[in-house]
């Protein structure tokens, strides 16, 4: 495809503003059995996925690199979902495979899986007279085991994960009070401390303000660039996908319509096919990243009742 400015280059600074975090927890080492950087985290091969009686998608292929942000876009009922569901092993292929750091994941247990896959769906269930703590806390049930129960180093996960995500100062506060951005964050500090190679969140800016947004993707993207973590995510926004993703997968009409660099792929010709947009695409001033920037098919159009009024 033809580009329309520049990219974005993985592992540049943050954006101007952006907010320091701190350390993030499996920065240092690898987890154990993990697949060597350039390898494919996540692969479907062949696969068709059905919904409610219906096919979605039928011969499907799509790789995700280790250490990347991939971010899938498309229009509402485009299969986004669809995709981390099979991924995430929520959804069962009626035909092909899906692999988990090369392997089938249907041949693991729920256990293994859990240990390099961590998944956070678009309304996750929050539980009642829980605190902060004890939320993220779960993310280490993986971990457990009725020979390995509750360690010292599940308490540092934990606390580390709340420190990185601003949330060490409200560890003990009933989640129930909490406002949007920080519920958010404390589903995210689950995932930290879950210690996943691989991450799986489906929307995870919905129902936030602006601000708020800015501040899980920014999350988002350290967590990929300290510990290396693959992400793998479906947002509404283009330009924000744009400022914080490697890669964008375009879906549309039971198949990818897009694939590459955001750059590559959010060019006025795939909009209009992918979303019905007519849209002018430009560089961000504050990023660089592609900024999405609607037309509205009625400017510059005179309305022939003002015109008889100014003419009267």
């Amino acid at each position: 495809m033809t580009t329309t400015g520049p990219a974005l280059a993985p592992g540049a600074a943050p954006p101007r503003g952006s907010r320091s975090t701190a350390a993030l927890p499996g920065s240092a080492t690898a987890s154990p059995g993990s697949a060597p950087p350039g390898s494919a985290a996540l692969e479907l091969r062949g696969v068709t996925l059905d919904y409610e009686r219906s096919t979605i998608f039928e011969g499907l292929d799509l790789r995700i690199e280790r250490g990347t942000v991939t971010t899938l876009i498309g229009a509402n009922g485009s299969g986004k979902s669809t995709i981390l569901k099979a991924f995430g092993r929520l959804l069962t292929p009626s035909a092909g495979v899906v692999e988990l750091d090369g392997e089938p994941i249907r041949g693991r247990s729920a256990r293994q899986v859990a240990r390099r896959l961590a998944i956070l769906p678009q309304k996750p269930l929050t539980p009642s007279a829980t605190t902060v703590r004890d939320l993220a806390s779960r993310g280490r049930h993986p971990h457990q085991s009725m020979l390995r129960p509750w360690a010292v180093g599940d308490a540092a996960a934990v606390d580390e994960a709340l420190a990185a995500t601003g949330l060490a100062d409200l560890a003990d506060r009933d989640v129930a009070t909490l406002s949007g951005g920080q519920l958010q964050r404390a589903w995210l500090a689950l995932v930290l401390a879950q210690q996943a190679d691989t991450i799986l969140l489906d929307e995870p800016t919905t129902f936030l303000d602006l601000s708020h947004q800015l501040d899980i993707l920014r999350l988002v993207r350290s967590i990929n660039r300290r510990r290396g973590a693959t992400v793998v995510m479906v947002l509404h926004d283009l330009t924000l996908a744009a400022r914080y993703s490697d890669r964008l997968v375009v879906t549309g009409g039971g198949r990818i319509l897009a694939d590459g660099a955001p750059w590559e792929v959010l060019t006025p010709e795939v909009l209009h096919e992918a979303f019905d947009l007519d849209a002018l695409v430009i560089p961000d001033p504050t990023s660089g990243a592609p900024l999405v920037v609607p037309r509205d098919p009625d400017e510059g159009r005179e309305d022939p009742e003002e015109h008889d009024r100014v003419t009267d």
